[in-house]
């Protein structure tokens, strides 16, 4: 089978393709062949480093497909099912042996690359609308970074299916009509706005109850200079590096806020608590209220100049790798 490899961190260049035997599943382990691989952040944080793992390693952490064989103990998926999964790494492979509790069976209702663009990134908008702050109401307002990418758009419309206020900041004109088409209600772009200034303007001058930021350095300062008191950060992501450190009391001297740096798996570490944000997450695509954007698509093969699009904010919506 075909397979990208990394043997040492780096840039794109890094990304190689192999030939490998197709894996036999272990107990409790199923065999995946797979029909579409999402491809997100997170893959380019574990091939330049950010994330340590042990190499060779095989990126990816999501991906959709067929079940072709099961393990020993597996029981409640069996061949022919339709699954996705989202997990550490290992997808960018025309087949992967997933434990079979981190496997989440797919409704007839969506279909596989939908589900391949969806899974982790529609999971990390779910936890991020839902869990990550409970006492979010109906008509707060609230920001979001890169609101024309994968879990920027879902996030946004996850938060105005809810009742949000959504203030969306993007790059570019173009990507300013995707966010609107998503639903918000205002956008910035950050080629023409002060943000923390125009979400001042917009919100007569409270401030937003949560920022959500996947950007990073770059965002950082105006992402704390747009909350209102008592706000949350939120800091998922570090597209344009890691933000500089903060002192606590800064935090106070801003109105109380709180800053928090989740990630989606301290969130899924449980089969239950996975199936439920996945169940969710289908329930909001087959209703229709979220709609997943495929933006591009690129052979396995082709995984460098797909991972080079995404570091250079060249992408829209979701990317998908199709072996």
């Amino acid at each position: 089978m075909r397979a990208i490899e990394i043997t040492q961190t780096g840039g794109a260049e890094v990304l190689t393709a192999v030939d490998r035997p197709i894996p036999t599943p272990a107990k409790g382990q199923v065999l995946v062949r797979h029909e579409a691989i999402g491809l997100n952040f997170i893959d380019i944080y574990f091939r330049t480093g950010l994330y340590p793992a042990k190499l060779p390693l095989t990126p990816g952490s999501e991906a959709a497909g067929v079940v072709e064989k099961i393990g020993e103990g597996v029981v409640h998926v069996k061949p022919g099912d339709r699954v996705a999964y989202a997990q550490g790494a290992g997808a960018y492979a025309e087949f992967a042996a997933v434990p079979a509790d981190r496997l989440v069976k797919v409704p007839e209702g969506v279909e596989l690359r939908t589900a391949a663009a969806a899974t982790l990134k529609g999971m990390t908008a779910q936890f991020l609308a839902e869990q990550i702050w409970p006492n979010l109401k109906p008509g707060d307002a609230v920001l979001v970074h890169a609101a024309a990418g994968g879990v920027g758009g879902m996030l946004t419309q996850w938060l105005k299916h809810r009742g949000q206020i959504v203030i969306a900041a993007v790059g570019g004109s173009a990507k300013a009509e995707i966010a609107r088409k998503h639903g918000a209600d205002h956008v910035l772009d950050y080629d023409q706005d002060d943000v923390a200034a125009k979400v001042r303007d917009i919100t007569a001058g409270t401030g937003v109850r949560v920022v959500y930021d996947s950007v990073g350095k770059s965002t950082f300062e105006a992402s704390l200079n747009s909350l209102g008191k008592r706000g949350l950060l939120v800091c998922y992501g570090n597209a344009s590096g890691p933000p500089h450190a903060i002192e606590p009391g800064r935090l106070s001297r801003l109105g109380s806020l709180f800053l928090t740096r989740p990630t989606l798996f301290d969130y899924i570490a449980t089969p239950e608590a996975l199936q439920a944000s996945a169940d969710a997450l289908f329930r909001m695509i087959e209703s229709g209220a979220l709609k997943v954007d495929i933006g591009q698509t690129w052979p396995l093969a082709e995984a460098r100049q797909a991972h080079e699009a995404l570091e250079g904010r060249k992408t829209t919506g979701a990317t998908l790798l199709i072996p």
